[in-house]
């Protein structure tokens, strides 16, 4: 029976790095639509978060089953319980991908972000990516010096999107009230994807480490 309980544990383990990956393409898909103004690659991001949010709830069910069946205690009870926290923000990263993709769509054919921003919303993505990426091999590996790669991107995530807001306040931006809302809107979705990256990879810490670290706000 412990074998059994294992497997199932170690199956959990893959269903969520196989989320991590498609959150992943969510958002490499998402940027490049969102950078290039391509709603057909939009939609397909919009299209395939159903999927993410499929293999979320598979997950959760699965993960509520060995609860109830399995009865878990200490550690393998931390592992249960922070897989299924793991999963929602997994699949809010997808949903924010989403949103990116469904702001270049309403947009189309014109660009969201005007020109002088542009540059700073390229590094939004490259961080949010390398996040992500790092996130999968977190969880599949267990490596916590990809722990530390993700925190460090995500301070420079928080420092472009506090950049972004200064320069909307600024009396130099004189775009128009949609755009100044649609660079508000898409600066605080690379920033939450990142955050909710900051909490998967809090939880994997304390799971190997015992230790709760409070690095990253997530809401």
């Amino acid at each position: 029976m412990r074998k059994v309980f294992q497997a199932e544990l170690h199956q959990v383990g893959e269903q969520l790095v196989e989320i991590s990956r498609l959150v992943t393409e969510a958002m490499e898909k998402a940027n490049t639509a969102f950078t290039t103004a391509d709603t057909e690659l939009a939609q397909d991001v919009i299209a395939s978060d159903a999927r993410i949010d499929f293999l979320q709830n598979h997950l959760d069910e699965r993960a509520i089953e060995i609860l109830a069946l399995q009865g878990p205690v200490a550690s393998d009870l931390r592992v249960i319980v922070g897989s299924l926290r793991m999963s929602a923000s997994l699949e809010r990263m997808g949903d924010l991908a989403r949103h990116i993709a469904q702001l270049t769509r309403m947009r189309y054919p014109e660009l969201v972000i005007p020109e002088h921003l542009r540059p700073t919303f390229a590094q939004f993505a490259e961080h949010d990516i390398a996040i992500s990426r790092s996130l999968t091999e977190l969880l599949d590996t267990r490596n916590l010096d990809l722990a530390r790669d993700i925190n460090r991107h995500n301070e420079q995530v928080n420092e472009l999107h506090a950049g972004i807001f200064k320069a909307i306040a600024s009396p130099d931006f004189n775009a128009a009230p949609s755009t100044a809302v649609d660079v508000a809107l898409a600066s605080r979705y690379f920033e939450r994807f990142a955050d909710h990256g900051i909490s998967v990879s809090r939880k994997v810490t304390y799971l190997v480490t015992g230790e709760w670290t409070t690095n990253g706000n997530v809401g």
